[in-house]
């Protein structure tokens, strides 16, 4: 056995970072005790003293010693078939976790204490706080504004739960159509499924004045819809009405709520008047297709079944193929899905023929241009996929998943600050989008505004998101935050226990040191494991750029300033030019930190 795995064997490992972490919690607690009663500085430091000679001590005894149920013994006299070292192991784990968690713990109140009471603030996170509290007094929002709730299935089937959310969505892409009204973004929406509040604290978060809600019952061949519109600050009804019908009126059944709701806007507050009607043209006449349709949605925008999604999508088609919207929703499930670590068949000529299927039927859809522009991107040919962007953005503006990927690929080709316009862009069509706002603490993180990337980050895990983690760990070394980096990194052991944390701390702690055996078990673990995770993170992290294969998105690792070293290094041009960048910059200009040398060469700073 190997002297490392003997000392994890023996919980070496273990008991120093449960010391470590512990002596930390401890010493800060002195800290703030001893300031307080103005203790002089030599006490604090005999418990350093005192803390680093246990510290010795412990790792020793955790090496000679074994704690069996007939008490301590030495190692040397324990039988290894009777070993309960593994036990003792998870034990430490709990410790370690409860020290951990209580280290957070202080770290948060000191850094929101420390905020409170420092008296400037960096510049640009002032900026943008400024910034954002004076939109509304600039320019006062007059436009009114609702929020569409997901209806109530009412049905005795409750998995027909797919149908009554499918219908609100059906609505509010009708009411978005209405000019002159605000409609909240279907993620904002949605949050509040099952939401106990009340609706005027919901349309308080959501920033609206009005609220749709509603019901959906449907048996065999018929639905009844019941909807009701409120008006929030006083909590007054302003319309209501039941729609029962036969299955083959659905789509006239939305026109008519979409329509009723504008005239009780019209007729009630005197609003919204001489709003054309608005019409929908009938999706599909089969039925049994656009149920399909609407549950393959779901999933898809819940990214959960991707796989299901697709078979549902892919039967929606085959029962009427002249589905454009179905067309539409199949090539933006192909398109993502392989990012899903779904693999197994072509996704990418998928896309293609799915998209430009939805466009024969549909020229005027927006959502296939994207599918369309993240395949070429993803392929290397952005001189392709950010125009097929463009003209996505251009027929759908408040597709907010269309300046996403748009801002995936400037932030990935050096342009940041178009990157960070098209990320706000989506925060402010769906305030909910946390991905968006991940990605937009990244694009902060690389132009090195460090304040605005924490904060960024820190309202996306307080949503429930933390995709971006990956991104941060270095940052939150070079701040010497080296507790919030494992506690990011135990995100990881969480989601799965095989994951190699020792070697990525080995290889942050000590850089310079050759890392290839951790490179290759990081690489084992990557390709074994089924939590998202992208290999040029930790490409980044061991610093083994020569063995780095380039991802088919989301290399914008390669501009965080940890990465100086690898930019001005003989390996940054050959991948630049392997993912289509260099291709990109010579026809439109390059990055503001990049620049044209001879010939075809060039160099970034």
């Amino acid at each position: 056995m190997s002297f490392f795995n003997e000392l994890k064997r023996r919980n070496v490992v273990r008991v120093a970072i449960a010391y470590a972490v512990a002596s930390w919690v401890l010493l800060q607690i002195a800290d703030l005790v001893l300031e307080n009663i103005a203790a002089p500085p030599w006490v604090i430091q005999v418990m350093m003293l005192v803390i680093l000679l246990g510290f010795i001590a412990s790792v020793v005894i955790a090496w000679a010693y074994e704690l069996t149920p007939q008490g301590v013994k030495r190692q040397a006299e324990v039988d290894l078939d009777h070993s309960i070292t593994a036990a003792t192991g998870h034990k430490l784990d709990r410790i370690i976790i409860g020290f951990l968690t209580l280290a957070v713990v202080y770290f948060i109140y000191d850094k929101s204490t420390t905020s409170q009471l420092s008296p400037v603030e960096p510049a640009s996170l002032v900026a943008e706080k400024a910034a954002g509290a004076s939109e509304p007094d600039a320019k006062p929002d007059t436009e009114p504004s609702i929020a569409v709730l997901p209806f109530v299935n009412m049905s005795p089937d409750a998995d027909q739960e797919f149908f009554s959310d499918g219908i609100s969505e059906e609505l509010l892409n009708l009411l978005v159509k209405v000019k002159g009204l605000k409609v909240a973004s279907r993620t904002s929406s949605f949050t509040y499924k099952g939401s106990n509040l009340n609706l005027a604290d919901i349309a308080g978060e959501l920033h609206v004045d009005y609220v749709l809600e509603g019901s959906v019952r449907k048996s065999d061949n018929r639905v009844r819809i019941t909807a009701q519109l409120i008006d929030a600050a006083s909590d007054r009804h302003l319309w209501s009405d039941s729609y029962d019908r036969e299955l083959t009126d659905i789509f006239g059944i939305q026109d008519e709520i979409a329509n009723a709701i504008v005239a009780a806007l019209s007729a009630e507050l005197g609003i919204l008047q001489d709003t054309p009607l608005i019409s929908v043209a009938t999706a599909t006449e089969n039925l049994d297709a656009y149920e399909l349709y609407l549950k393959a949605r779901g999933l898809f925008l819940a990214r959960q079944h991707l796989e299901e999604s697709i078979t549902l999508y892919e039967r929606a088609v085959e029962l009427d193929p002249e589905f454009a919207r179905a067309w539409e929703g199949l090539a933006s499930v192909y398109a993502i899905v392989e990012s899903w670590n779904i693999f197994g068949r072509d996704w990418d000529n998928l896309t293609i023929q799915a998209a430009k299927r939805a466009l024969e039927l549909d020229p005027k859809l927006s959502t296939p241009w994207a599918a369309m522009g993240f395949i070429a991107s993803n392929r290397g040919d952005y001189l392709t996929g950010i125009p097929y962007m463009n003209r996505a953005i251009e027929l759908g503006p408040g597709n907010a998943t269309s300046y996403l990927w748009r801002a995936l690929d400037y932030s990935t080709l050096g342009f940041q600050a178009e990157s960070i316009a098209d990320l706000k862009r989506c925060l402010e069509i769906d305030p909910a989008y946390s991905i968006c706002r991940s990605f937009l603490a990244i694009c902060y993180a690389i132009i090195n505004e460090d304040e605005l990337a924490l904060l960024h980050y820190s309202q996306t895990v307080e949503q429930g998101y933390s995709g971006s983690q990956g991104h941060f760990i270095q940052r939150f070394m070079s701040w010497d935050e080296r507790l919030m980096t494992i506690f990011i990194l135990l995100d990881y052991v969480d989601k799965d226990p095989t994951f190699p944390m020792t070697a990525v701390l080995d290889a942050m702690e000590f850089p310079q040191r050759d890392h290839s055996r951790g490179l290759d078990k990081m690489l084992s673990w990557e390709d074994k494991t089924e939590t998202p995770v992208t290999k040029e993170i930790f490409m980044a992290i061991f610093k083994a750029y020569q063995l780095a294969e380039p991802a088919r998105s989301g290399n914008r690792w390669v501009w965080l300033r940890e990465n100086t070293d690898f930019r001005t290094s003989e390996y940054f041009a050959p991948l630049m030019s392997k993912i289509g960048a260099a291709a990109y910059w010579r026809e439109h200009g390059f990055p503001p930190n990049c620049r044209r040398l001879d010939g075809e060469d060039f160099e970034c700073d």
